[in-house]
Order: C-alpha cells, then structure tokens, then sequence
C-alpha cells in the first residue's frame, strides 16, 4: 500500500512511524514532512504545502497512492477531503462542513445543544463591545475563546475579569478566527481527552488520553498546542468510558448525521471531568491531536492502515482495535522562548542515543541539513517511551529525554502528575 500523510508536525511523524511499522505499507510520502520524517523507514518527505490541493492530488494521482491522510485541521476546514473525493481518490477525514466541529467553536456549540451533549453554557459575540459588557455582568471566572482555528492557542481560562478583558483585546492577532468570541462559563474538573474513529455510521473509541496544555508545571502560565501527555488515562475507568461513548459521541455522530454529514475520520472530545465523575465537553477537535496521537498509536495493536482505510471507505464495522497492555508518556521539548518568540536553527544533539534507550522520538519543529538535524518550530521534539505501568513509562521518557540537547530548550518536569496521585 503507498499512503501520502498531509502535515509536517510530531503527529504526522507518529502517523508515519506507526503506518511503516506495517508489513502492509510499502511506501509513505509527508507532505511537506520535517527533519524526523525524513529519515523514517519507507517515508520521503514531499515539498508541496497542506493547503495546496491541487499539487497533492496530482502526486496522489501520478505515484497512485492508495490512502491519503490528513493530520491538521487547517486543510480539512479549507476542503481538502472535498477536493480529493471530487478527483476520486480515498482520503481520511472529514469533509469541510464536518470540519466545522473545530473550525467554528459557535457551531460546534449548537450541535451540542442539538445532541443534548452535555457542555459549559456560553454565548456567541461578534461586536466586541456587547463581549466586553456580557464578560463585565458575568465576571470572572471565565473562559473565552476565538471562534476560529488558532493553533490552540486562541483559549483564555480567565481566573479574573481583567483577564478576560486583556483576552478580548487579544482577539484582532487571530485574524478572521477572532472575528467571532465564544464566552464560556468555567468548568471545575480535570481534563481527559478521548479520541475515536467514525465513518459517520459506526465510532471505535481509542484508549483515553490527557494532554497538558500549559507551559509551566502544576498547570501554569499560558496555553501551548501541548506539552506532553500520557495514555492510558487512569482518570478514564470502564464505566465513564461507557458515559462518554453514550452521551457524548453516540449522540454527536447522531446530530452530523440529522444535518446530512457524512463525518468519516477522527472525532475528538476535550473533557472535564468534574469532581462528581460528571463529564461535560470543553470542545470537539475533527482530527488527531498532538501530542495524544504520540501516546496513542504507539499503544494500538491492530495495524493502523487497516482502521484509517476501514474509515475512510466505511467498513469500520469490520475492524476490532485491540490495545497493548501498558502505558505510554510523552514529553515535548519546547524552544527557548515558546510559546512566544522562539529559538530557531539549534543543532539537535543525542537523537542516537535516545533511541539506543528505547525511545520513540517523534519531531515537530525540525529540519534535516545535510546530517544534522535543526530546531525550526516552537515544539521540537515530542519523546515517547511505553512501559508496564504509568509510573515507569513515564520515568522512561524522562531518561529518554536527558539524552538529547538543544540550546535554550525547556520541557515539563510533572508530565503525568494527576495521574501518578492517582496510581498511589
């Protein structure tokens, strides 16, 4: 099977890794791919960008590729999966009306309402001034969120009303994603994140996840796109798997289908868990997160071109997905300076050794020149390593990480914190 992945980021390293792991995968293509994909078993980086779709089905047409896969959302709200299935080929994801479901939090928000799926109460504003005034009568706590596609980091959690007000003032830098402010009540809980596929008949959930989305330890200072993150997630039992597969997904899929979508891909629910074991959806996410997507699919069993195809054509019926027993921890090295101004160009020492320690190194922000490897992102490189257990999993990616070296770098210490309270 030759399978084109669309994005450049630590999940479409993930992606590539865990489909050329697969004696069923012949050859893989990255689009446009980064410094790790470019040395992985049977993979090639391609220089064409995720948004143009015309060069991409032109290579998926002329190498005859039998699965493209789209890893970020950006494309899939632009149509990409419209465009490939307009040019007859197979493509995992879904369509851009689909893609809504992150695209647009205010629309996200209604299909909610319509589902009955239960999430926080908020209102929509396009006039700044009526947000400033409702934000002013509500009072803090409170969250607020650009309406649009921000690279995660479009979401204030404002413990104050200054706050809330200064992330209002923020909105102009997301461009068109913050023409429209969503203003949400504040949810008391811990977050868990579960991922699963669906080809808009049938959903195959994946093992539970929690990611870690501020920068600093004990879950401070600002949102990032993610910095680290571990599965299975012990705060996720049996029984609120249930809850959330019937409340939550189930019903979603339910309410897409009542509007005529045909959602083939990944749906993604962010939660809170509250202390009473209620769950309630903070937002959807229409594809693979990242870094969950590193903690995942190094634990999924069934070989993964089978599930993504299954998903795309619509026979997810037929596939079972069985998990290998453990645990996975994932730790991102950020450049200097992230989630601001970052560091770029810094050569990457200890990649060898790292995986001489049993490591799965999955690149974000890298670029290959001639035999080095140069940061080039905010979030370099995400460190994957599995064990028996949580504890040692994630004790694991810690030693994996001491390995490696890049100037100015910073990474959490307490990735898997809640959770090791929890295993005690």
């Amino acid at each position: 099977m030759k399978i084109l992945v669309v994005g450049n980021g630590g999940r479409e390293h993930c992606l590539a890794w865990a489909l050329a792991r697969s004696e069923g995968v012949g050859r893989i293509w990255v689009a446009p791919g980064n410094g790790g994909t470019a040395t992985e078993s049977k993979c090639a980086n391609l220089a064409v960008s995720p948004l143009d779709f015309a060069a991409l089905a032109d290579f998926a047409h002329s190498e005859r590729v039998d699965l493209t896969v789209v890893g970020p959302e950006a494309p899939l709200a632009a149509g990409i999966v419209d465009y490939f299935q307009a040019e007859g080929l197979i493509i995992f994801g879904p369509t851009r009306e689909g893609a809504q479901l992150e695209a647009s939090k205010a629309w996200a928000k209604h299909l909610m309402h319509e589902a009955g799926v239960p999430t926080a109460a908020a209102r929509s504003f396009a006039d700044i001034e009526a947000a400033r005034a409702y934000v002013r009568e509500l009072g803090a706590p409170l969250v607020v969120k650009a309406d649009g596609l921000a690279a995660g980091k479009g979401v204030t959690v404002a413990m104050e009303t200054a706050e809330a007000l200064a992330a209002l003032d923020e909105l102009p830098r997301f461009g068109a994603a913050g023409a429209t402010v969503v203003i949400e009540e504040f949810m008391a809980g811990e977050e868990a994140s579960v991922l699963a596929f669906t080809d808009g008949k049938t959903i195959r959930a994946m093992v539970p996840a929690q990611d870690h989305k501020r920068v600093g330890e004990g879950d401070t200072g600002p949102n990032t796109g993610g910095m680290g993150a571990y599965a299975p997630a012990p705060l996720v039992d049996a029984a609120l798997m249930r809850q959330i597969e019937e409340r939550i997904l189930a019903p979603t899929l339910t309410a897409l289908q009542k509007r005529s979508i045909d959602y083939r891909g990944v749906l993604y629910a962010g939660l809170m868990i509250g202390p009473d074991s209620s769950v309630r959806v903070i937002e959807f996410n229409c594809r693979l997160g990242d870094p969950e997507t590193q903690v995942v699919l190094p634990l999924l069993e069934t070989p993964l071109e089978e599930v993504l195809l299954a998903t795309a054509q619509g026979s997810l019926d037929r596939v079972d997905l069985q998990w290998k027993p453990g645990a996975a921890a994932c730790v991102v090295l950020a450049a200097g300076g992230y989630p601001g101004d970052y560091r770029q160009g810094d050569v990457i020492t200890g990649l060898e050794e790292a995986r001489a320690q049993g490591g799965l190194v999955f690149h974000s922000g890298t670029r290959r020149e001639k035999e080095r490897i140069l940061s080039a992102g905010g979030r370099i490189l995400a460190v994957t390593a599995l064990g028996d257990a949580l504890e040692s999993a994630i004790a694991s990616a810690y030693q994996v990480v001491n390995c490696i070296a890049v100037k100015d770098v910073h990474y959490r210490r307490d990735i898997g914190w809640r959770a090791l309270q929890l295993c005690k």
